[in-house]
Formats: structure tokens, C-alpha cells, sequence
């Protein structure tokens, strides 16, 4: 079992897609839309860690499930970014690989915390 939210593959692959996304976009004067997918990205990685490092089983879950739909927010708004020419389709197309694969993993791991970790009220 990994002992930090930063050994978890799935955090690292967040942090990776939200540096992409920093950099792809430094130029985009869109800054309303640069905003919203920036912080969306972030809130990824951000939910993973909370998540992890509240270490109660039904807390990490709820976060890993916040974190899975700001990958479909991510997800939803590299299309639209592609679509606008913000980031060009080639890498854009990259980057939505990159968030479907992250949105994979996400619900892996949810299944995996819901099955293997008995869930305690308290």
C-alpha cells in the first residue's frame, strides 16, 4: 500500500496533464476559459491528496469521486479548447487520451477502496 498521495500513479498522471495544461495555455487570452480548465485540472490532483490524506476509507472515496468528475470537466473542456484552437488538435487529442485514461484509473481505484476497504461509520 503506498504510504503518500504523491506514490499513487494516478496523482502523478494528474499533476503531469495539469502541468500540460499550464503550459499549452500560457498564451490563451480566453482568460475566463483558462481559469476554469486550470482549476479544474488542479482541483484533480488536489482531491486525490485530501483524499488520501484524510485516511478514512469513506472520506477517500468521496474525494476520488470529486476528483473523477473534475476529469470529465478537464475532459469536456479540451474539447472545447481543440474545437476553439486554443491548443492544437494534435495535443489536445493527446490530452483527452490522458484524461479518459486519468478518469479510468480514478474509478479503478474507487472500485478497488469500496471493495478492499470496509467502510466504518463514524
Amino acid at each position: 500500500m503506498n504510504n503518500k498521495f504523491e506514490d499513487l500513479n494516478v496523482w502523478k498522471n494528474s499533476f503531469n496533464l495539469t502541468i500540460d495544461i499550464y503550459e499549452n495555455l500560457k498564451e490563451c487570452r480566453d482568460y475566463g476559459f483558462k481559469d476554469q480548465i486550470q482549476r479544474a485540472a488542479v482541483s484533480i490532483l488536489s482531491n486525490i491528496a485530501e483524499g488520501f490524506e484524510r485516511n478514512r476509507p469513506k472520506e477517500i472515496v468521496q474525494f476520488l469521486y470529486i476528483a473523477k468528475g473534475s476529469c470529465g470537466e478537464v475532459r469536456a473542456q479540451l474539447h472545447l479548447a481543440k474545437a476553439l484552437g486554443y491548443i492544437p488538435s494534435d495535443i489536445a487529442n493527446t490530452f483527452i487520451q490522458q484524461s479518459a485514461k486519468l478518469s479510468a484509473q480514478l474509478y479503478n481505484l474507487i472500485q478497488y477502496r469500496q471493495l478492499h476497504q470496509p467502510i466504518h461509520s463514524s
